[in-house]
């Protein structure tokens, strides 16, 4: 994805009581993805890696297909996680500066979301506003926060004041956290978060409205060319351009 410069995301918020909870599991990860990680770094390519994602943070320079093949060493014979084990990891390797180990921590929640109740959404939370960008942001609100409301429904209440922080990255998980739920979309709902940021001018919240209605379209064409007809003068050319690329 192509995209202006990075903006000011808002500033952490705290996770009270579980900043950092105590874990073993997490102890041991930490201890090896901070051993692995920085011996295959490479400071050329992590330049490039700086410079590409507009120096949102530092890099080892590590690339993705060989960066998961030292998770696996990481996570080799290591127990399935708690919630807690998710906090930990997690949180303590968004704590780390080197854009990696944020990498690490999305794909370990990915990979284990369905480990962690509704009360894991405060840490989601604080994840998405730790040095927001696209790269981070994105998988945590289809994988992470759409996994937690996906298995708790009641949580969609949480999104419906999500999509109106003042904080975009905040606002643009809750438009995206329904990407992979196909026909089990709440349209309705997904509308109404589209209409009501519509007159925003932030790149992110422009694009994210268009790729939302865009991945819905895969399941209900119909629905979202009638929706975007009937409200095309209120989107941006850009949302308006995403949302109907494939129709």
């Amino acid at each position: 994805m192509s995209a202006p410069g990075p903006g000011v995301g808002s500033p952490r918020r705290d996770v009270p009581d579980r900043e950092l909870p105590d874990s073993e599991l997490a102890d041991t990860v930490l201890g090896r993805l901070t051993t692995l990680y920085p011996a295959a770094g490479n400071p050329f390519r992590a330049q490039e890696m700086v410079a590409y994602m507009k120096g949102v943070a530092p890099f080892l320079g590590i690339r993705t297909p060989e960066r998961r093949a030292l998770s696996r060493t990481v996570l080799d014979g290591t127990p399935r996680p708690g919630e807690d084990d998710c906090a930990a990891v997690a949180l303590r390797c968004f704590a780390l500066p080197e854009r990696e180990y944020h990498y690490f921590a999305v794909d370990y929640l990915r990979r284990h979301v369905k480990r962690c109740s509704s009360a894991f959404l405060p840490v989601a939370r604080r994840l998405v506003t730790t040095v927001s960008w696209w790269d981070t942001v994105d998988h945590l609100a289809a994988h992470v926060v759409g996994g937690l409301v996906a298995a708790d429904p009641a949580l969609a209440g949480e999104m419906d004041v999500w999509i109106d922080d003042e904080d975009p990255w905040i606002a643009r998980t809750a438009l995206l956290h329904q990407l992979r739920f196909k026909e089990d979309t709440d349209a309705d709902r997904l509308f109404t978060y589209c209409l009501r940021r519509a007159a925003d001018t932030d790149f992110f919240l422009r694009k994210a409205i268009g790729w939302s209605l865009r991945e819905y379209a895969k399941t209900a064409p119909g629905d979202v060319r009638a929706f975007v007809a009937d409200n095309r003068s209120l989107f941006s050319p850009l949302s308006v351009r995403e949302a109907l690329k494939h129709l």
